[in-house]
C-alpha cells in the first residue's frame, strides 16, 4: 500500500493533519506514506518515523517559468509511484490539480468550496457541521478508507537527539518555563507586545520560580525585545533564533503557552501542553487549539469574529487591545493551578 498525503502548509494546518498519518500507519504498518510539503515546513516532517519520504513543494521557486520543468519532474515521479490512495487535505486548486495528476487509484478530498478543488476527487468528505474542528474533519477522510480513528498514538514523536541538543545549547534543567508567542501572520491577530510584558511582570510576582521564553520568527524580533526588556535574566528571547524542530522541543519542555492565534499554538496543543490562547478576528471553533477551546480568551464584540486580515473597526484592534493583561493573568494562574 502506497499513500500520498497533500498538506503543504501552513504550520498549524500541517500539525492538525498529522493524526491522519499516524492512524493510517498504525492500521497499515507495511504501508509507505509520502507527504507533499512546502519546503519551508519540511524540517517539521523530515525524519518522521511514519513517513517513507517527502515530496517537496517549492512554492516560491516554482512561480518562475524557468523552474517549471521541475514541476513536471515532480509530477512524473508521483505518477511513477502508482499510489493506492491520494488524500488531499489542503483542498485548494493547486493541491487538487496535483492530487489529480498523481493519478492514484483513489483520490480523497474535503468538500471545501473554495477554488473548486473538490472536482478533482473520487471521494468527497463533507464537514459534519460548520463548527466542526479542522482536526475532526481531517479524520473523517479515514472512514471511507476503512481506517479506524482513535487517539492511541503520539501526535509529535519525541526526537531525543534534538532534545538533547536543545538542552546543551540552552541549559536550564529543572527550570519551569512559560512560553510566550506574541507574533502572528496577521498583524490584527497580535495581542500587544506591551501587554505580554505586563503579563510577564504580574505572573512573575505570583510565581517567582517561573521563567519565560519568547518565541517567534526573525521578523518578530522587535516583539521579543519589548517583552524581554522588562524581565532581564528571567526571560529568554529566542525570536528568530530557533529552527522549526527546535521550537517544537522548546514547547515540549514548557509548562504552559500563552499565544495568539498562530501555528505554534497548534504545536503546543498537539504536545498536550496547556494553552491560554488569545483570539481576536478569527473563529476558534474550527481552528482553535484542539481540545482546549475552553481556554480561549475572546471578547464578545459585535465585530468578532470578522475573519479579516485588516482591522476596519472604529477603534482599531479593539478586539485584542480591550483584553486587559489582568484577565490573561487570571487564566494563566488557573491553568498553573495557582491561586
Amino acid at each position: 500500500m502506497k499513500v500520498l498525503i497533500l498538506k503543504p502548509s501552513s504550520l498549524g494546518d500541517v500539525v492538525q493533519a498529522l493524526p491522519v498519518l499516524r492512524l493510517i500507519k498504525q492500521h497499515l504498518p507495511a504501508s509507505k506514506i509520502y507527504w507533499w510539503i512546502d519546503t519551508k515546513l519540511a524540517p517539521l516532517l523530515e525524519g518522521d518515523p511514519d513517513l517513507a519520504g517527502l515530496v517537496y513543494f517549492h512554492r516560491r521557486r516554482w512561480a518562475a517559468p524557468q523552474h517549471w520543468p521541475e514541476i513536471a519532474d515532480s509530477i512524473r515521479w508521483m505518477r511513477q509511484q502508482a499510489f493506492d490512495w491520494v488524500i488531499d487535505l489542503q483542498c485548494l486548486m493547486r493541491s487538487g490539480v496535483f492530487a489529480w495528476l498523481a493519478n492514484g487509484r483513489l483520490t480523497v478530498g474535503l468538500d471545501e468550496p473554495r477554488e473548486g478543488a473538490r472536482g478533482f476527487y473520487d471521494l468527497i468528505v463533507q464537514r459534519p457541521s460548520p463548527q466542526t474542528h479542522a482536526v475532526d474533519w481531517y479524520l473523517k477522510t479515514l472512514s471511507p478508507l476503512g481506517v479506524p480513528a482513535h487517539w492511541n498514538f503520539q501526535w509529535l514523536p519525541e526526537r531525543p537527539a534534538l532534545a538533547e541538543a536543545v538542552r546543551q545549547k540552552w541549559p536550564a534543567d529543572g527550570t519551569q518555563w512559560i512560553v510566550l508567542q506574541p507574533g502572528a501572520r496577521w498583524l490584527n491577530k497580535r495581542w500587544p507586545a506591551e501587554y505580554y510584558a505586563e503579563l510577564l511582570r504580574q505572573v512573575s510576582a505570583h510565581c517567582p520560580q517561573m521563567r519565560f521564553v519568547v518565541l517567534g520568527s526573525d521578523d518578530e524580533r522587535s516583539l521579543g525585545e519589548v517583552i524581554a526588556g522588562v524581565a532581564g535574566p528571567r526571560c529568554l528571547d529566542l525570536t528568530g533564533k530557533l529552527s522549526l524542530p527546535e521550537m517544537v522541543e522548546w514547547l515540549r519542555r514548557s509548562e504552559l503557552m500563552v499565544t495568539n492565534d498562530t501555528g505554534p499554538m497548534h504545536v503546543a496543543a498537539a504536545l498536550g501542553k496547556p494553552v491560554v490562547a488569545l483570539f481576536g478576528p478569527t473563529s476558534p471553533c474550527r481552528t482553535g487549539p484542539y481540545r482546549q477551546l475552553e481556554h480561549i480568551l475572546q471578547l464578545g464584540l459585535p465585530c468578532v469574529p470578522c475573519l479579516k486580515s485588516h482591522c476596519t473597526h472604529a477603534k482599531p484592534l479593539e478586539c485584542l487591545r480591550a483584553l486587559p493583561p489582568s484577565v490573561v493573568v487570571q487564566a494563566v494562574m488557573a491553568r498553573l493551578g495557582s491561586p
